[in-house]
């Protein structure tokens, strides 16, 4: 649908984008000024404490400065309430007053017929609940109290109940005046097969609504109340309302309990959801009696960027769960995942509710377990890898799943986590009391005059973390630097939470030359008191680049030197480790020469590329030699042999 020349701008003059804000934030009224429009809060998009997200209300437009969201009240609307483009219009127009256009004659018949629908489903709904009080109810209602669903939760959910007779709720419709095509589009009633009247869908099942993101109620959900029915679980058919592959039981509550930060968790069924929502866990959804599809998968990341899968924790369940790493690989990005939380062996969340009370189930989610970890019990589960071959074949086929992955950074880190299972299953840690094994000697404990040093008190990690402190601060000094060593940036290993955070936003934030505003950014997105942590550190305020900001090779040569010595210390450091794991079996002069050459790669790491150039040269065993004590020796050695000549006489050709 077009929208005519001027309604759009007439829409956004109308509304306020600090009233539509407003039904999802919290202003932080010290830092907002009202008066000029200009609010601050802490961001909807993401979690944080510090009130970084700001709202122009003058030009309408919001900024925020920790994860970059931004955009008008139209893009607020369809980010939090997951809507399309249109529909985000249609909700801030009723808002303001003003009329929608006509849509054109066609789509106008269309919206019209879908409206009728959905009329027609609403009375089914009442319906339904009105027979679940009935006599011919009474078995469902004891088994939903068996279930420890009770009245209250009935009417949360509006449960009903399809009474096993053939023409029930075609009757009731027909009676009201609803037409049969309306019946039948639907999906209440089919047309029989023989020739007869159409009969109902649902009979003598519990029924359980299923509404779409907007709440309005698209098909049903049906439990089987006959042991001997062939389907316990039966829903809809597909109508102009109802895709299964594109929908999820309990949608609206659950991405508004997302927005709010709450865990998104994909169960299985509907009671599973009901049990969950009812326990605290508003955030649950289901897919539709199949296996979750790729539009619902794209749906789920809409909602939440890292959903929680709960699966029963039966041979099934473990199954969709593997099945669903294969659909979820190469749809991964930068920060959307899934994790899976696995219910102990033949339980479902509800059970596990039930039978310990929702702390357990917590306790299962803040355990689910990473992608890569199913992925890896999936490929390793039952194999016995007692022969090169075997273990050649796992490779194989871990390189074959992780080649799925599309995003070359997610595949790398994957690799990288994989290579790591893989040693720990291959080498597994030795006992140090086994004999004849070596074991690393316990570090000396420092001197009376030292014990107080920053480099005593420190960690084993201490200097690389030092020459981190320096890389990070001579960057947000020199901005300019940032485009030349972003992929140095990028692939240095920061054991310090604080400098991984920094790494982190000076790789996300724009690149430009302001020193002064790349600082302020960085600030209101982690805080001032990890700057200023950061540059209180005493190597960081005598490093050159830092007591001289305008010197901006200096920098770039000081950057370089910094990042090839924690590279080559941190590659030396691994070779040595996987040389000491080697000792396992019998050192031959190969493994010796390794270490060598390691340690004198380290050596070389530790000094200034001018000073060895300058002042000393590397002699065949790799040992440093003084220049000025190497001219010195070669002179004296002349002199020794100019003496020998000088006794022996004159030569027998001279």
């Amino acid at each position: 649908m077009s929208l005519p020349p001027g309604f759009l701008e007439e829409l956004r003059t109308r509304i306020s984008l600090t009233q539509v804000v407003g039904r999802k934030v919290v202003w932080d009224l010290r830092k907002s000024n009202q008066g000029k429009g200009d609010m601050w809060a802490p961001c909807p998009f993401h979690q944080e404490k510090t009130a970084s997200f700001h709202v122009d209300d003058r030009k309408g437009y919001y900024y925020c400065f920790g994860c970059h969201a931004k955009g008008d009240a139209i893009s607020f609307v369809r980010e939090t309430e997951n809507v399309g483009f249109m529909e985000a219009i249609e909700i801030l127009a009723r808002e303001a007053g003003m009329q929608m256009p006509a849509r054109d004659p066609v789509a106008q018949q269309k919206a019209d017929h879908r409206g009728q629908l959905i009329e027609v489903m609403e009375q089914a709904v009442r319906h339904y609940r009105m027979q679940l009080h009935t006599g011919a109810a009474s078995e469902a209602r004891a088994y939903l109290e068996r279930r420890g669903l009770n009245a209250d939760v009935l009417a949360r959910w509006e449960i009903g109940f399809a009474p096993p007779g053939w023409r029930g709720l075609w009757t009731h419709l027909s009676g009201k005046g609803v037409a049969a095509d309306l019946i039948l589009g639907a999906g209440l009633a089919r047309r029989s097969d023989k020739g007869g009247e159409p009969y109902d869908v649902f009979r003598n099942r519990i029924l359980f609504p299923i509404r779409d993101g907007r709440g309005r109620a698209v098909a049903f959900g049906g439990r089987a109340m006959d042991p001997a029915d062939t389907a316990k679980y039966l829903n809809s058919p597909e109508t102009d309302l109802f895709d299964k592959g594109r929908t999820l039981f309990n949608l609206a509550p659950a991405r508004e309990a997302a927005g709010q930060g709450r865990p998104l968790i994909v169960a299985e069924g509907y009671m599973d959801v009901i049990a969950l929502a009812e326990a605290g866990f508003p955030g649950a959804v289901a897919p539709l009696g199949t296996a979750i599809t790729e539009d619902q998968l794209r749906l789920l990341w809409r909602l939440h960027p890292e959903p929680v899968v709960a699966l029963d924790g039966d041979k099934a369940g473990i199954g969709a769960a593997r099945r669903l790493v294969d659909l979820a690989l190469p749809l991964l990005e930068a920060g959307q995942s899934l994790r899976f939380a696995l219910m102990p062996p033949g339980q479902d969340p509800d059970d596990v509710i039930r039978g310990a009370g929702a702390g357990a189930m917590e306790r299962l989610l803040a355990e689910a377990r990473p992608m890569v970890r199913i992925l890896w019990d999936r490929e390793t589960e039952g194999r016995v890898l007692d022969s090169p071959e075997r273990k050649a074949a796992l490779d194989r086929d871990l390189r074959a799943a992780i080649a799925r992955i599309k995003d070359p950074s997610i595949r790398r880190h994957y690799g990288e986590e994989v290579n790591r299972l893989r040693w720990e299953l291959f080498r597994p840690a030795r006992s140090p009391a086994r004999k004849g094994k070596w074991k690393a000697p316990a570090p000396a404990a420092p001197m009376p005059s030292t014990r107080n040093s920053a480099l005593a008190a420190g960690t084993p990690r201490f200097e690389e973390s030092l020459r981190e402190a320096v890389v990070l601060a001579v960057l947000i000094t020199h901005p300019a630097l940032l485009s030349q060593f972003a992929g140095e940036l990028e692939q240095l290993e920061c054991h310090d939470p604080d400098h991984r955070r920094l790494q982190g936003a000076l790789l996300t934030h724009p690149h430009d030359d302001d020193a002064a505003a790349l600082r302020a950014g960085l600030a209101a997105r982690l805080g001032e008191k990890t700057l200023e942590k950061l540059f209180a550190l005493s190597h960081v305020r005598i490093a050159p680049p830092i007591r001289d900001p305008a010197d901006t090779e200096k920098a770039a040569l000081c950057l370089a030197e910094e990042l090839a010595k924690l590279s080559a210390a941190r590659g030396a450091d691994r070779e040595i480790e996987d040389a000491m794991r080697d000792l396992e079996g019998m050192a031959d002069e190969g493994l010796t020469w390794r270490l060598g050459q390691v340690a004198e790669a380290r050596n070389r790491a530790g000094r200034a590329e001018s000073e060895d150039k300058a002042n000393y040269e590397l002699g065949p065993n790799g040992a440093r030699i003084s220049r000025d004590e190497k001219d010195a020796f070669a002179q004296l050695l002349q002199q020794i042999d100019f003496g020998r000549r000088g006794r022996r006489g004159p030569s027998r050709d001279g």
